[in-house]
């Protein structure tokens, strides 16, 4: 069978995808924005494939395809899931039509759909960029949140209490969207959101969406209060600690978003917020968790979720959807501070706390960095495993608490 993988340059999931078409052994070909050095040596192999314009990604795909038939293809995040869409639809392939996908990758969009099915969502306002900020903010309850329509990573997001917070957080995102190094186009570059913030508990759901049925993976709380003024998202701890009937509450939101959306297959990746009125959706992506996130979970006999994905992407079985019956988590390293990496240290120290699996620093000696919120990267990943929830958040706090970042 043959796969084909929509890769960015800029993201983290590259390896685990790779590393699980080799585990099935499945003939692989890799797009991405930007050209290999080595495309025109394995020709057959890798394609450069410009994922902004899915018509066109549809079109250079199709052409490739007539000489070398694909049986599935998979984006890995939201960059790449609508591309993907429209090369599936082009090919005749399983899965999601190109107007849910939009739909979930547009958070007006989004909103606007869920809201017309009954599904419950923060009240919300799309304010074109071009806007006076003092008149937007006089149409806008407080405490508010303003965010792009289209960054992922809490990348933008800020939320405000008052009219001249209002003020500041509308050009600081009118800002990021005209930065070089932002991809937005069409309504996203032209418009941001302002929504009601929702108070509450904060969780994430991984699920599956299998002929329409979503089967959830796992359900991750989010102990670290996320209240702004950014959104920083750091540690995620699965299996969830909240009542039975909040986690109902949670699967069925998510799902009845799925439907109004319009969404049929594939991962699925929603935020939710949990207080005394019930489950809110956040956000609800047509794509898989980000970053190195993915890393926390094992199905079956120890699956990782890549190659369920990609089972599931080209029809072939999938012994179990359960996950492992351990605990586990993730703890996202932060960047506090703008400036340049020039050291990190106690990484052994971190390793060697109970219960901890790995630390992964992603970011470079040299690296330039950027907080939240105009940076989207992370300073690195660890991971966590134990007997119970508890103790796996004791554990990544334990071993955060051991590095050290030199950032000058």
């Amino acid at each position: 069978m043959r796969l084909l993988l929509l890769l960015p340059t800029s993201t983290y999931r590259t390896q685990d995808f790779v590393d699980a078409a080799t585990t099935l052994g499945v003939d692989l070909v890799c797009a991405s924005e930007k050209p290999s050095t080595f495309e025109s040596h394995v020709p057959d192999h890798l394609l450069t494939v410009d994922f902004s314009d899915p018509s066109a990604a549809a079109e250079t795909v199709a052409r490739f395809a007539e000489r070398r038939p694909l049986d599935a293809v998979v984006g890995v995040d939201d960059l790449t899931a609508v591309a993907a869409a429209a090369i599936a639809e082009r090919l005749r392939l399983r899965a999601n039509v190109v107007a849910a996908v939009s739909a979930a990758r547009d958070k007006h969009q989004m909103r606007q759909c869920l809201a017309a099915a009954g599904v419950r969502v923060p009240r919300f306002r799309r304010i074109a960029i071009k806007d006076d900020p003092f008149l937007a903010a006089r149409g806008v309850a407080f405490p508010c949140v303003l965010k792009p329509l289209a960054l992922s990573a809490s990348r933008g997001v800020i939320r405000a209490d008052t009219i001249d917070q209002f003020m500041a957080a509308f050009r600081r995102i009118a800002a990021l969207l005209a930065r070089d190094d932002v991809t937005a186009s069409g309504d996203a570059a032209q418009y941001l959101l302002a929504e009601q913030y929702v108070p509450g508990l904060e969780v994430a759901l991984e699920g599956l969406l299998v002929d329409g049925q979503l089967r959830t993976l796992a359900l991750f709380d989010k102990p670290d209060p996320l209240e702004g003024p950014f959104f920083e998202e750091t540690i995620y701890v699965t299996p969830s600690r909240l009542p039975a009937g909040a986690q109902d509450a949670i699967r069925q939101t998510t799902a009845q978003a799925c439907v109004a959306l319009g969404l049929r297959e594939g991962p699925v990746h929603a935020e939710l917020r949990v207080n005394d009125v019930g489950a809110w959706i956040i956000e609800v992506a047509a794509r898989s968790i980000g970053g190195l996130c993915s890393r926390t979970l094992r199905f079956g006999t120890g699956m990782t979720l890549e190659e369920l994905i990609l089972r599931q992407a080209l029809g072939l079985p999938i012994a179990s959807l359960e996950r492992e019956r351990q605990a586990a988590g993730v703890m996202m390293l932060p960047i506090p501070r703008a400036g340049t990496l020039r050291a990190v240290d106690g990484t052994d120290a971190a390793r060697a706390v109970h219960g901890i699996e790995d630390v992964a620093i992603t970011a470079h000696l040299g690296q330039a960095l950027e907080p939240l919120p105009e940076g989207w990267q992370y300073l690195g990943f660890i991971f966590a495993r134990g007997a119970q929830p508890d103790e796996v958040e004791r554990a990544l706090r334990d071993a955060h608490a051991r590095l050290t970042f030199t950032i000058a």
